[in-house]
């Protein structure tokens, strides 16, 4: 298991949307690696509890997500990136939901 006091690589920006990208990345790399999970963790349960407000936590999540699916597009294999597509259908279709009552 690796040390906690290793250092992180640095973002690296190969295209002008990771570039755009970079003080974004830089600050997310600089938190603890539970922070983004416990963010979009507890804006998913906001949003389920909202009501018809819940749409826009669930917004930002779908927002977040479809950045770091972009991000990440290049570098993943064929399953990481049809398993990282359903998630975000999943938090849509959610969003649909709170939008579209019965």
């Amino acid at each position: 298991m690796p040390s906690n006091d290793t250092p992180r690589p640095e973002p690296v920006a190969t295209n002008a949307f990771e570039r755009a990208s970079l003080p974004a990345t830089r600050f997310l790399a600089g938190l603890p690696p539970y922070v983004p999970v416990v963010v979009v963790f507890v804006l998913v349960i906001l949003g389920g509890l909202l009501g018809p407000w819940g749409t826009i936590p669930l917004g930002l999540v779908v927002l977040f997500l479809v950045w770091m699916l972009a991000l990440s597009w290049p570098r993943l294999r064929p399953s990481e990136r049809l398993m990282r597509i359903a998630v975000v259908a999943l938090v849509v279709g959610l969003t649909i939901i709170k939008v579209v009552p019965r």
